[in-house]
């Protein structure tokens, strides 16, 4: 694995000092595109008691649906993690760690998002189709995302690794 704080020369003439800076930016940028997705399904989440079809939900669809409310609760607060851990180290002269720790918070924060896909796609399709649905839906789209989200970018860092070795 590739150590965020010491990259390959990509030909940016910058400091460490600015490369920790535009990382930081980049990483920020990214978890507020994350917290968009995780505040839309979490809002989501939260309207459902309020519908009257929701008390007819089964014992196994409220406990669906609680560990997706958890789980989006965790997200954010994982999401929110690095500002935290920021204004707490502020001046303190830490900000390759920083970059790094929110590097690895980020890495938790997407598989939080792709589980609580995975967890509100399948309470839909339960609801609304089946039991059996439910199952095929959840599972179906946490084979897409390990795909997306772990496959693909793993295959492209071995593609981009074997055009360097040549």
């Amino acid at each position: 694995m590739t150590d965020p704080m010491t990259p390959k020369d990509d030909g940016r003439d910058e400091s460490r000092a600015e490369r920790m800076d535009r990382n930081w930016a980049e990483l920020l940028q990214e978890l507020r595109v994350l917290q968009t997705g995780v505040q839309l399904l979490a809002g989501f989440l939260l309207t459902l008691p309020f519908q009257t079809r929701f008390e007819t939900l089964d014992d196994y669809q409220t406990r669906l649906y609680l560990a997706n409310v958890v789980l989006a609760a965790l997200t954010t607060a994982t999401i929110l993690l690095p500002v935290s851990v920021h204004r707490r180290l502020f001046r303190q002269g830490l900000k390759s760690t920083l970059v790094a720790s929110a590097d690895t918070i980020a890495k938790f924060s997407l598989a939080g998002v792709g589980l609580l896909s995975v967890g509100t796609t399948s309470l839909i399709f339960d609801v609304t189709v089946g039991r059996t649905a439910g199952v095929i839906a959840g599972v179906g789209l946490l084979a897409i995302l390990v795909l997306l989200l772990v496959l693909v970018p793993a295959r492209i860092r071995r593609q981009a690794r074997k055009e360097e070795s040549q």
